[in-house]
C-alpha cells in the first residue's frame, strides 16, 4: 500500500493487523524462519506455483513479454520476516522479462542497510534500476524495476507530491530478438484520491507522446471503478484479470488495486493474466501478464 506499512501481529495463531507510521520498530530478523516462510518452496515443489511460459500460438508474430507487478512491502512478509530470498524465489519461479516492484528500500536501517534493488537483481540474475521517492532512515525509499533485457535508459519522473513524495520509474529496454525498444514504467500512486488523481493526470501527460510502445505496471491504490482508473482507462487499456482479480491484502484479498496497463492496445495481445496465490511473502499478491507484441 504505502510507506506507513501494515504489520502482522500474531496472537493465539491468528493474524491481526497493526497500523504504524514510518517511525515504527523495525521488523524482526530471525535466523530460523517461521513455518509460513516455507510456503513458497513447498508450493513450487508440489507444482502449485505458476507454470512456465506458454508456447506462442500459431498466429503469433512478434516478441513475447512476461510482466510481473509486485508490491513487496520492503521484503517483509505477513509472518513479520524480512526475507528478500523469498521474494526472489517467487520471481525466479515465474521467469518474467520485466518486473515492477513497489515499496523498496535502499540501504535503510529498517532493512539492514541492504540495497534491495541490487540484491534482488543479484538473486534473480536480472538488471535493476531504483526510483527514489524520498530519504528514509539513512537511505532511501521508493520502487524498482528488474529487467531481463538491456536497459538503454532510465528516468525517475517526479509526480505531484502529497503525504509523501512520488515518482514514476521509466526504463527503455531493447528486446534481443527483434531489437525493438519498449518503455516500461513502474508506478505506486499514493495517498488520497485527490493526490492519486493528480499523480495519474501528470503521468498520463508525461507519457502522452507515443514515440515508444509503453507498459505501465504497479500499485495504483485505486480500484477499477475509481475516478483514477476511469481517467487512465481513457488512454490506456487496463488488463483484466478475470474472476480471480483481488490483490490486497495478500492473506485474504478484498480489493483489486494492482494492475498492468497497455498504452497502445492494437500492438499488444494479452495471452494470459493472473494473480499469483502467494499470501505470505508480502501484503500484496503479485500480478503476472503474458503479452505478444505484434509487428
Amino acid at each position: 500500500m504505502s510507506l506507513p506499512a501494515i504489520l502482522p501481529v500474531y496472537r493465539m495463531g491468528s493474524a491481526r493487523r497493526a497500523h504504524a507510521r514510518p517511525g515504527r520498530t523495525p521488523p524482526r530478523h530471525l535466523g530460523v524462519p517461521m513455518l509460513p516462510a516455507l510456503v513458497l518452496p513447498i508450493l513450487v515443489s508440489l507444482g502449485c506455483a505458476p507454470e512456465g511460459r506458454s508456447a506462442p500460438g500459431p498466429g503469433d508474430a512478434g516478441d513475447t513479454i512476461r510482466v510481473l507487478a509486485y508490491n513487496i512491502h520492503h521484503g517483509e512478509g505477513m509472518d513479520s520476516l524480512l526475507d528478500l530470498e523469498r521474494i526472489a524465489a517467487l520471481i525466479r519461479s515465474v521467469d518474467p522479462d520485466l518486473v515492477a516492484l513497489q515499496e523498496v528500500d535502499s540501504v535503510t536501517t529498517r532493512t539492514g542497510a541492504v540495497d534491495q534493488a541490487a540484491e534482488l537483481a543479484r538473486l534473480t540474475g536480472m538488471d535493476s534500476r531504483f526510483g527514489r521517492f524520498m530519504p528514509y532512515r539513512g537511505g532511501a525509499y521508493g520502487m524498482a524495476i528488474l529487467s531481463r533485457w538491456p536497459v538503454r535508459e532510465s528516468t525517475n519522473l517526479r509526480l505531484p507530491e502529497g503525504a509523501e513524495p512520488r515518482s514514476a520509474l521509466s526504463v527503455v529496454v531493447q528486446l534481443p530478438g527483434t531489437g525493438r525498444s519498449l518503455r516500461f514504467v513502474g508506478i505506486h500512486l499514493y495517498r488520497s484520491e485527490e493526490e492519486r488523481m493528480a499523480q495519474a493526470v501528470a503521468l498520463d501527460s508525461m507519457l502522452a507522446q507515443r514515440d515508444l510502445s509503453t507498459l505501465l505496471a504497479g500499485d495504483f491504490n485505486s480500484t477499477p471503478d475509481s475516478p483514477v482508473l476511469e481517467h487512465l482507462a481513457r488512454s490506456w487499456t487496463v488488463v483484466s484479470k478475470g474472476d480471480d482479480r483481488l490483490t490486497y491484502p495478500s492473506f485474504a484479498p478484498e480489493r483489486e488495486i494492482d494492475f498492468v496497463l497497455l498504452r497502445t492496445t492494437d500492438e499488444f495481445e494479452v495471452v494470459r493474466e493472473r494473480v499469483l496465490d502467494e499470501p505470505i511473502a508480502s501484503d500484496h499478491r503479485p500480478v503476472l501478464v503474458d503479452l505478444v507484441w505484434n509487428w
